[in-house]
């Protein structure tokens, strides 16, 4: 599916969930947690050649693999904690997905915590 598409499913979907939740508020929640399943399984391909030309990059700067494997995660956690998040709003429950959100932080801040040992242990070998 092309960007196109995807928006189109996407604002499809937002209309149908508008039109629902007047009548069955939680069908509108599930509605709108399909389409986000949906467009999430459409959109897989894309972050798997964002995958491949980093690494590719990455072999050709002769970086190390466990450099770009955090980063990866850790945009991976960015975009499921959105998500996850905009869901929890979507339900009515903001402060669940203000929860959300401190957990993504918190397991991106781990995640990322291998590449600081890393630049650590580089200044530290350059004084």
């Amino acid at each position: 599916m092309d960007m196109l598409a995807l928006g189109a499913v996407g604002v499809v979907a937002a209309l149908f969930a508008v039109m629902v939740r007047q009548r069955a508020p939680e069908m509108a929640l599930v509605l709108a947690m399909a389409a986000c399943v949906l467009l999430l399984w459409n959109t897989l391909p894309l972050l798997e050649s964002i995958r491949d030309v980093m690494e590719e990059l990455a072999s050709l700067t002769e970086i190390s693999p466990t450099l770009l494997r955090p980063m990866l995660q850790t945009v991976g956690l960015a975009l499921v904690t959105k998500l996850a998040a905009a869901l929890c709003r979507d339900a009515g429950e903001g402060s669940l997905a203000a929860f959300v959100e401190v957990a993504g932080a918190a397991a991106a801040v781990l995640v990322a915590l291998p590449l600081l040992k890393m630049v650590l242990q580089l200044v530290m070998g350059l004084l």
